[in-house]
């Protein structure tokens, strides 16, 4: 299997020549070299695990700028990163140093003594073992593919498990359907411990709520118990007891008063008096999530787009459902600002084009396919052709460079321009420059 992980920064070159980048689900090697490393993840601050397809990131992103407007120091790993490997760990609330990680490096791989591990678990080990060594009063830990079976799902008694919307994803790893789908990512709900969970799929609902009653897991359900809604702008959350009239969310998109509302719930839940309203506030209006319908506006892409009068877009969704909220953002980008909307775009092969690419024929965007540095990287014809079904006009180009200025030719409207697909895709438009590298 292609590791996607690019080989930008030493880090990721000295990882990469001991450890491949492929999945096997299970927790038994990062069990086994957590033990040999004295069990560093059970001397972290309260944990917040964090399980879903869409909006874990978004989520881990309110979540830590909540926290960290409270005056706590945050911990947080996520995934993948998009330029450097640093980008991964965040410790009390700082990207993790290269000096750090060499030191890490050497101490964790001769804990593990040639054992097989792979380059995901052994990049959580890294984390937690540097979570362990640094003080700080919370962790935030995004799982990484699934749940149940991840490198993640390490942890006993979290403070509060959260689980996002749940949608058909890597159906090769965990599919085909939904409920399967679901259960995996039930599995990081513990016995007795609290979950916070998103409005769901009715099927996937009941699978996780059935996992949660056979452990005596309170959960908090949005719909049921709490909800969270965009009211003349802004972030309104209904809990049990009282609402929270908010900022509406510093991430662009209707689905992210979800997903800040989601995040608010699961920061109530921990229960510290730190985390007031006026911390909410600060956080859901704060936080920073890169390729997330980030709007460009450094770099040689977007100077490109400045010159003709248009702005520029970036976004790493790249499944059906990411394609409905993606269509949904541009759909009020549009509808505030009524030029036409062009899309860029790359993705896997693996992924379901057509799916992502449907939710946008309403907006009748001319879309440019293209492809990247992976070869399993869709064919930009397959691509395109997708697009057609979808009812979308669509042209293949060599690059997004090249996509980007096919986009701004010809003397009508500036447009918006919005390139997605994928994640790695993204990397790669914002490695372009040290001016739009994640910080």
């Amino acid at each position: 299997m292609y590791d996607p992980i690019r080989a930008s920064d030493e880090v990721i070159l000295r990882l990469r020549a001991h450890h491949p980048s492929l999945i096997d689900l299970t927790t038994g090697r990062v069990e086994r070299l957590l033990a040999a490393l004295g069990n560093p993840e059970k001397r972290l601050p309260p944990v917040i695990h964090v399980a879903g397809t869409n909006g874990k990131g978004s989520t881990v992103a309110y979540l830590r700028a909540i926290g960290e407007a409270a005056g706590l120091r945050v911990h947080a790993i996520t995934s993948p990163h998009l330029v450097r490997f640093a980008e991964r760990i965040r410790l009390a609330g700082t990207l993790i140093t290269d000096a750090q990680l060499s030191d890490l490096i050497d101490r964790v791989e001769a804990a593990n003594a040639g054992e097989p591990i792979s380059f995901f678990e052994i990049t959580t080990v890294l984390a937690l073992q540097a979570f362990a060594e640094t003080p700080a009063d919370l962790c935030i830990v995004e799982v990484g593919l699934g749940g149940r079976f991840d490198a993640t799902n390490i942890f006993d008694a979290p403070a509060v498990s959260v689980i996002t919307p749940v949608d058909y994803d890597h159906l090769e790893m965990l599919g085909p359907e939904l409920t399967k789908i679901a259960w995996e990512k039930a599995g990081i709900i513990k016995a007795g411990r609290p979950a916070v969970v998103a409005r769901q799929i009715e099927e996937g609902e009941a699978v996780i709520l059935a996992e949660a009653e056979a452990l005596g897991a309170p959960v908090t359900l949005m719909g049921r118990d709490f909800d969270a809604w965009e009211e003349r702008g802004r972030l309104l959350v209904q809990m049990e007891d009282r609402l929270y009239d908010l900022p509406p969310p510093s991430l662009f998109g209707g689905y992210q008063f979800a997903n800040a509302g989601l995040a608010v719930a699961a920061a109530l839940a921990l229960g510290d008096p730190r985390i007031d309203e006026a911390a909410l506030a600060k956080g859901v209006a704060s936080a920073v999530w890169p390729a997330r319908f980030q709007r460009l506006t450094d770099g040689p892409m977007a100077k490109l787009a400045d010159e003709r009068g248009a702005d520029l877009w970036l976004d790493g969704g790249h499944n059906p459902h990411a394609g409905r909220a993606l269509a949904e953002a541009a759909g009020r980008l549009v509808a505030r600002d009524p030029r036409p909307l062009v899309l860029v775009a790359a993705m896997f092969a693996r992924k379901d084009a057509l799916g992502f690419f449907q939710p946008f024929a309403g907006l009748n965007p001319k879309v440019f396919t293209t492809t990247f540095d992976s070869p399993n990287a869709a064919d930009a014809g397959e691509l395109a052709a997708a697009a057609r079904a979808a009812g979308l006009e669509a042209e293949v180009v060599l690059d997004v460079e090249a996509g980007l200025r096919r986009a701004l030719e010809g003397s009508g409207p500036a447009p918006h321009v919005l390139i997605c697909g994928g994640l790695h895709f993204a990397g790669e438009v914002l490695a372009m420059s040290p001016e739009t590298w994640p910080s």
